[in-house]
């Protein structure tokens, strides 16, 4: 499986990639005692490392919300990611517990500002296609009580037969993370102004966590 950006969101925002990896044979839990210790110790990082005034000037959060402006997103009413988490440290809140695999990628996301997507690999079709979406493309997100038609021009993600996240923030209902979940592909999503370099430093963070509170290992496409 290939992730393919169409040549029109390349031509138009340049410097736009993202990577994909595959780590296979992972243990779902709704909690892991040592996961949550972990999390204590991102968010004591978190509060020495940041501060909530100057957080959107941080060179890595404007390149996100910069490319949200661009892609028709309010970046103030839908946060990047990484942003919205640390915020949610800073504002003096937890980081919420959804499941170790989600739990250990969110704090690989928050320990390198990145933001990331995971999908269970078996309910994807095909090869991953990042385009511009259809007028009356229907989208069902996680967390949507119903499915939203989208108007025409927002950036997604679709596998050959249905639409798996609108870019880079939010991701579908129909391939999320569940009990059932033995492979996971992981999308690490870069904007312009972010290197590859950096999208390949937050896989490695991500594999890492991921491991270590989920078991598995990274694999290869094959």
């Amino acid at each position: 499986m290939e992730l393919k950006i169409e040549q029109e969101l390349i031509d138009r925002f340049t410097g736009l990639q993202a990577l994909i990896i595959y780590i296979r044979g992972v243990k779902f839990e709704r909690t892991n005692p040592d996961l949550e210790d972990f999390k204590e110790k991102i968010i004591e990082e978190v509060k020495e490392n940041y501060d909530i005034e100057s957080l959107k000037d941080v060179p890595i959060f404007r390149a996100y919300r910069d490319f949200f402006w661009r892609a028709g997103i309010d970046p103030t009413k839908i946060r990047p990611a990484a942003e919205a988490l640390i915020r949610r440290v800073l504002g003096g809140k937890t980081i919420p517990t959804i499941n170790n695999i989600v739990d250990a990628y969110n704090l690989a996301s928050i320990k390198s500002g990145i933001a990331l997507a995971a999908f269970d690999e078996d309910r994807l079709q095909g090869d991953l296609r990042m385009r511009l979406s259809r007028e009356g493309e229907v989208f069902l997100g996680i967390g949507m009580s119903e499915p939203k038609e989208l108007q025409g021009g927002e950036i997604i993600v679709s596998d050959d037969v249905k639409l798996v996240a609108i870019y880079p923030y939010r991701d579908a209902d129909e391939t999320k993370v569940t009990e059932a979940t033995k492979k996971v592909l992981l999308m690490i999503c870069g904007v312009p102004g972010i290197s590859k370099e950096e999208l390949i430093d937050t896989s490695d963070i991500a594999v890492e966590y991921i491991t270590k509170f989920c078991g598995g290992m990274k694999s290869s496409t094959d």
